[in-house]
């Protein structure tokens, strides 16, 4: 196990533009507006990233072993695809 710069770089800014504008961000943003500590709220954001971001490894790096990389990469984007659809359904309700 070693460290590789132009992986943790890439990661980086990949994770970085995903998450600008997200809900996660959205939320933590009304937390800290809501609330008289900033400390807690990115304390608290910022604990749920790391652990959210620790079982995607852990699971990744587990089903990684077993399920080729294309059909994960299918399978994620099925789920982008339903969650996208979903989001419009619900927009076009209210």
């Amino acid at each position: 196990m070693f460290l590789n710069a132009k992986l943790i770089a890439s990661t980086f800014v990949m994770i970085f533009l995903a998450e600008l504008g997200d809900k996660t961000q959205i939320s933590t943003f009304a937390l800290a507006s809501n609330s008289r500590s900033m400390l807690s709220v990115f304390l608290g954001a910022s604990g749920a990233l790391v652990l959210t971001t620790l079982i995607a490894v852990v699971l990744g790096g587990v089903i990684g072993r077993f399920v080729p990389e294309k059909l994960i990469k299918i399978a994620s984007a099925a789920v982008f695809i339903g969650f996208g659809v979903l989001t419009l359904v619900e927009a076009f309700r209210k």
